[in-house]
């Protein structure tokens, strides 16, 4: 049976918060391929029976491979006020990453400077600043451990283009299945081991603190997670 796109964690009138799953897209690209605010979309004007176009302001993304938690706005209001809660860095995430070596310390901070190669859709971490780097900072905890891989719990301090990919990658301990950041081979789905697993923030209307999980992906326990 094949995977949905995504299933619903949370939904109120002004939010909707979904876990995605790997191999969709969050947004529509050049190649057309069904993306999950078009499917979003849909679900909405389903449920609801609305007519005419249906608003759904992305908050924010999730490369392709990764999976879990994205959240999406089903009112203007709420988008404008999410995307301050993001640029002021008032939001909680943390990831969820199983890599092929364990970190030479159980836990720590990294902090390199990310460039970004447009051509490549690559990014690199380097240690010191180099011209149009930008400081990128994680903490990481090591969670979990199987014969062959480890399992990391990541908080994100920045938000950089494949910030925690290039990081870890760079302190030998690339994502497994992600071949562009030097792991040795793809996952059977085609899938990176990278999971948005939890996020806390202020609902942006009623101010109420809202904390939300997406389950660990069922192939991860085939890897010893879980």
């Amino acid at each position: 049976m094949n995977q949905p796109p995504f299933t619903v964690i949370y939904e109120d009138n002004h939010l909707i918060v979904v876990n995605k799953a790997s191999g969709v897209l969050v947004q529509p690209d050049k190649n057309g391929d069904p993306a999950l605010e078009q499917l979003i979309k849909q679900y909405i004007k389903e449920k609801y029976t609305k007519p005419g176009e249906v608003f759904l302001g992305v908050v924010h993304r999730l490369d392709r491979p990764v999976s879990g938690l994205v959240i999406f706005a089903k009112t203007s209001k709420a988008l404008v006020r999410m995307n301050e809660l993001f640029k002021q860095r008032d939001i909680e995430k943390v990831y969820w990453a199983v890599v092929g070596n364990t970190p030479a310390e159980p836990e720590g901070k990294l902090v390199h400077w990310i460039t970004r190669s447009e051509k490549s859709n690559l990014s690199k971490a380097h240690k010191t600043e180099v011209k149009g780097s930008l400081r990128a900072e994680l903490q990481y905890k090591l969670i979990q451990r199987s014969d062959r891989y480890s399992l990391l719990e990541v908080h994100l301090m920045t938000g950089r283009h494949h910030q925690i990919r290039a990081q870890l990658s760079a302190i030998g301990c690339p994502i497994v299945g992600d071949l562009k950041y030097g792991f040795a081979r793809s996952s059977p789905d085609g899938s990176i081991f990278l999971h948005s697993r939890y996020t806390k923030f202020i609902h942006p209307v009623q101010k109420e603190e809202i904390i939300l999980e997406a389950p660990m992906p069922e192939l991860w326990r085939k890897y010893g997670m879980g």
